[in-house]
């Protein structure tokens, strides 16, 4: 993945919960949902990544600046552990993409034209709505 997913991994904290998911009878026995934290302040991102992770996060992440994941979705603790983590190394992968900047379209002669011409159009046909004067 890279440098930031690598640190990650050694902060993530996980914990397990009852889950209301699949599984029958084996989710009133069993603690197979994960909760995975992760403290985003100990990876040291620069501001920019770390401006995109919280708005990527949204409610995931709280005020210490832990994001947690819970994932329920399958019936063992195996799977769902293996779920939080790609969820969270996606989400780290994609705040560390750089938007692309955007570039300034410019309008040909042509175009300019055209759009003036529509204008004029629009203006006169306006102009008919006035008032009339018999």
């Amino acid at each position: 993945m890279g440098e930031i997913a690598d640190r990650a991994l050694g902060f993530m904290q996980e914990s397990f919960i009852a889950s209301s998911g699949p599984g029958g009878q084996n989710v009133n026995k069993v603690a197979t949902a994960v909760q995975l934290r992760l403290d985003v302040f100990a990876l040291r991102l620069d501001p920019p990544t770390f401006n995109r992770l919280k708005e990527l996060a949204g409610s995931r992440m709280n005020s210490k600046g832990e994001v947690l994941i819970t994932a329920r979705s399958h019936r063992t603790q195996e799977a769902n552990r293996t779920d939080a983590r790609e969820r969270m190394l996606a989400l780290l992968a994609q705040a560390q993409e750089h938007p692309a900047k955007r570039k300034k379209s410019r309008v040909n002669r042509v175009g300019k034209e055209k759009r003036i011409k529509a204008k004029k159009n629009r203006g006169t046909i306006k102009a008919g709505r006035g008032k009339v004067d018999w």
